[in-house]
């Protein structure tokens, strides 16, 4: 498979996992139940768009810096998935400050939506995840994928806390993911071990 759509793949599927549960799909249903979804949606998509070429930009960087050490690279970013595994149990919570401020933010809705989910997103675990699979993938299949990941995960929060109107069951949602990144993390070992 060409290395473009491995990678929109790959950073598709990760990136979606990635954010099953974390405190931007709250934010998300908090926005939608004061403005109009396909305006929540827009802001996410502008947000997560910018954070995460800035995050390809650096993973690129960073596999560009050591390309002749790769197999250390693959060490060490299965290593930052065991650890996005962990912290996947932990949990991501938004904080009832966090959920104040997008209950009363003011202005554009695109504009308070974008800004509010841009500054949340720096240093979290999808922001990472994109720095980490863009060391060894092509970084633009990987932000454009990682873009529509979160924006699919987001919606999906936006849909089903407007139809149902409860909770996604957190339990699953955590130990899967949490599972999910661990076997990630796992292949990229053994991968940079020699053992696939």
């Amino acid at each position: 498979m060409d290395g473009f759509w491995y990678a929109l793949l790959l950073s598709t599927g990760v990136i979606f996992v990635a954010e099953l549960g974390d405190k931007s799909q709250l934010m998300a249903m908090t926005f939608a139940s004061r403005y109009r979804a396909r305006d929540v949606l827009i802001g996410i998509t502008v947000a997560t768009a910018l954070v995460h070429l800035a995050s390809v930009g650096i993973g690129f960087f960073i596999g560009d810096l050591f390309a002749a050490q790769q197999h250390w690279i693959a060490i060490v970013a299965g290593i930052v998935f065991l650890g996005f595994a962990l912290w996947t149990l932990r949990g991501d919570e938004l904080t009832e400050d966090e959920a104040e401020k997008a209950r009363r933010s003011k202005g554009r809705a695109i504009i308070a939506v974008g800004l509010a989910f841009f500054l949340a997103e720096l240093g979290d675990k999808t922001m990472l995840a994109t720095i980490t699979l863009a060391t060894q993938e092509n970084w633009v299949g990987t932000w454009i994928g990682s873009t529509v990941g979160m924006v699919l995960a987001d919606a999906l929060a936006i849909v089903v806390g407007a139809v149902l109107g409860k909770k996604l069951p957190e339990r699953v949602i955590k130990y899967g993911a949490a599972i999910l990144f661990a076997l990630f993390g796992f292949v990229l070992i053994a991968e940079g071990i020699g053992w696939l």
